[in-house]
């Protein structure tokens, strides 16, 4: 059984709980955070913008290329992308590629754009293909089962 009483909580904590007034956890919380973050996050626990501090290049949206608004798919034993092409001109320039979990696509809409997108399971090298119809480009590639697990030993440390 654990020894509760030797937790800190016991019943001298109770009694300083009960004498301590709501305005002093407060500066004591206040105190605390001020120590534990960066100067520029003065004030925080009580402004609406509690992130403004952190990273700014996170909260600033990202430049995409709008003009290609990709769907993925996953069933048992493939992964499918499709793809809506505006114009079928664009078939004549577009490059494929696709790593063990991404696809990139270069070439559309404009000839120096390139967009990757992360594929929810792992694939194969060989064996996809790609078809357009109806206004849409489909790539089917092969999902890979990976069967090879690795035990991790966990080990107690005193």
């Amino acid at each position: 059984m654990f020894p509760w009483n030797f937790f800190p909580f016991n019943k001298d904590m109770k009694n300083l709980m009960k004498e301590m007034k709501p305005e002093e956890i407060d500066k004591y919380v206040q105190n605390m955070m001020g120590q534990m973050f960066p100067q520029n996050m003065q004030g925080v626990s009580g402004s609406p913008d509690f992130m403004k501090g952190f990273n700014t290049a996170a909260s600033q949206p990202q430049n995409k290329t709008t003009g290609l608004d990709s769907a993925v798919f996953e069933t048992h034993d493939h992964i499918y992308v499709r793809v809506p092409i505006k114009n079928e001109e664009w078939l004549k320039d577009i490059k494929l590629f696709h790593t063990s979990n991404q696809m990139i696509i270069e070439h559309i809409p404009e000839k120096n754009d390139k967009h990757i997108i992360t594929l929810p399971a792992i694939v194969k090298r060989k064996g996809s293909t790609a078809n357009f119809k109806d206004g849409f480009l489909e790539i089917k590639i092969p999902k890979n089962v990976d069967m090879q697990y690795s035990e991790i030993d966990v080990t107690e440390i005193l």
